[in-house]
């Protein structure tokens, strides 16, 4: 995922984009994405194709993936639309969030609040594995959160579309964000299994093949 100039929400793909991600999501068992894409969106994306649905029952899975905010702080609108939606709910954070989340006495919002000191995506992911089953997690962003799950070697595939728009300034995100990678020779390395033009817009689809070196202790 990545948002539009401002850090408001991405609204101009189109809908055969909006089928894609849709597609993408009914496929995972999680979907994690952090708090700046909450704050911009108010909601997240949700399995609503029947067909999709149909799919999930057919392979064993729940209605709907289990949406996981990644929120270091815990300060999260508890009256944003996302607490409507019909979709089991849980927030990752740090012992500091947990409990300035608790302080907003809002003990329905979240089904689980798992806390973290360090966000180690390693063993977090090595232990939903074993304890939920889980074998596949999409990433709806932001630019944050990628970095830190792509610094960590957990991310497999890419997904990208490229829209018919040319968005930018200082004010705009880029897809890896933070510290990222400012050389050649350290950035993640990617091989492209799919490129589908559809309309002014390309679907592409990368495998992660290299990784860059763990950060020195």
């Amino acid at each position: 995922g990545k948002l539009a100039a401002g850090k408001t929400a991405a609204r101009f793909g189109s809908p055969a984009d909006q089928a894609h991600l849709e597609a993408q999501v009914a496929l995972a068992d999680g979907v994690l994405f952090g708090a700046g894409t909450l704050r911009a969106y108010g909601t997240t994306m949700t399995v609503r194709s029947h067909a999709l649905q149909s799919e999930r029952r057919q392979r064993r899975q729940p209605p709907q993936p289990v949406q996981i905010v990644c929120s270091a702080s815990g300060k999260l609108e508890p009256n944003a639309r996302f607490f409507q939606q019909p979709t089991p709910r849980w927030l990752l954070t740090t012992p500091a969030g947990a409990e300035h989340w608790r302080r907003l006495d809002t003990p329905d919002a979240f089904e689980r609040v798992i806390e973290t000191p360090d966000f180690n995506w390693a063993e977090l992911l090595q232990d939903w594995g074993q304890t939920q089953g889980w074998q596949r997690l999409a990433v709806l962003g932001g630019g944050r959160l990628v970095t830190g799950l792509l610094g960590a070697g957990v991310v497999d595939d890419l997904w990208l579309t490229v829209c018919p728009l040319l968005l930018g300034g200082e004010a705009s995100p880029a897809l890896v964000q933070g510290m990222g990678w400012a050389s050649d020779q350290l950035a993640p390395r990617l091989q492209l299994l799919s490129a589908q033009p559809q309309g002014d817009e390309v679907f592409l689809h990368y495998r992660v093949v290299a990784l860059p070196p763990p950060a020195a202790s």
